[in-house]
């Protein structure tokens, strides 16, 4: 089943973060991701708000944890460790 990775981001060194995104992208179309939305407008209803949303397409869950724990996406996060607050999740999809 393909699967969803939502991540909620307030970004705190844009610099840094912006790195990591550039070396991110790459590392998770190897593994199947496409985004479908990467910051833009959104309506925050309820609990905390991020400014920053971002919504990628995997195969499935296992393809997007795959990703998650490779060694070059966790290269990528070295980057955003100290330069944003996340919440990130995998969600498979009922289609």
């Amino acid at each position: 089943m393909p699967a969803l990775w939502i991540a909620h981001v307030t970004v705190t060194d844009t610099e840094a973060y912006g790195k990591y995104a550039a070396l991110a992208g790459p590392v998770m179309a190897e593994f199947g991701g496409t985004f479908i939305a990467r910051g833009g407008r959104y309506v925050q209803l309820e609990g905390a708000d991020r400014a920053r949303n971002v919504v990628a397409t995997f195969p499935s869950v296992e393809a997007a944890e795959s990703c998650y724990h490779s060694d070059a996406y966790q290269a990528a996060m070295a980057y955003a460790k100290d330069a944003a607050v996340r919440d990130l999740v995998i969600v498979e999809t009922s289609q």
